[in-house]
């Protein structure tokens, strides 16, 4: 019996010590084949993964099968990690190519930009959870509205809360080119907040 509780406690030991490690330590061991590793690295990451994937596809079937194979590609790819962004930027990387592609795959089928859900916080009173309900998607469908370079800056930077050198690195594109869009998508979503009598979100 002390046995077996000295093997969990060891197991439990095992996994702590894993979870304490870092995003490029744990791509280290997977590209040994380490799966406790990739295990850590899947469940740190994957729910931020499919909701920036979600809001460019729009479709939470497609999202789930792109988030696997992001992660399938990480198994896959490990050992080619240069460490020369933050492994969350080199996952949504992926994740945007993957979901760009599926896109233009299916470019034929009509992607309804208006679609809009939000699931009410159950700790709220009725009236509040309404309210923040409906200010929650009255940005979204204004953020919907953008051109597509422009939401996906502030969806980067405002949802994923990626500095102006992480999205740049993402998209592809120069720091300047990420603050210029940034400059206009803001002015454009404050004026389609205004349009929408949301002053308070358009200052």
């Amino acid at each position: 019996m002390q046995n077996v509780i000295a093997i969990n406690a060891a197991a439990r030991q095992g996994i702590l010590a894993a979870q304490a490690t870092s995003d490029e330590m744990l791509l280290e061991s997977i590209a040994d084949g380490g799966r406790t590793a990739m295990h850590i690295l899947y469940s740190r990451h994957n729910t931020r993964v499919y909701r920036f994937v979600l809001r460019i596809v729009r479709d939470t079937t497609m999202a789930e099968d792109l988030v696997s194979q992001v992660f399938l590609d990480v198994w896959r790819t490990a050992a080619q990690f240069e460490g020369r962004s933050q492994v969350s930027t080199w996952l949504l990387s992926i994740a945007r190519f993957k979901a760009l592609t599926a896109l233009r795959q299916r470019r034929h089928e009509d992607i309804d930009q208006e679609d809009v859900l939000e699931i009410a916080d159950e700790a709220d009173t009725p009236e509040a959870s309404l309210d923040r309900s409906t200010t929650s998607a009255i940005l979204r469908a204004c953020v919907a509205k953008l051109s597509p370079a422009h939401r996906e800056i502030i969806n980067l930077v405002y949802y994923h809360e990626k500095s102006v050198e992480e999205a740049g690195a993402i998209i592809g594109i120069p720091q300047s080119t990420v603050k210029t869009r940034m400059f206009y998508a803001r002015k454009q979503l404050a004026e389609l907040l205004k349009g929408a009598g949301i002053d308070s979100l358009a200052a």
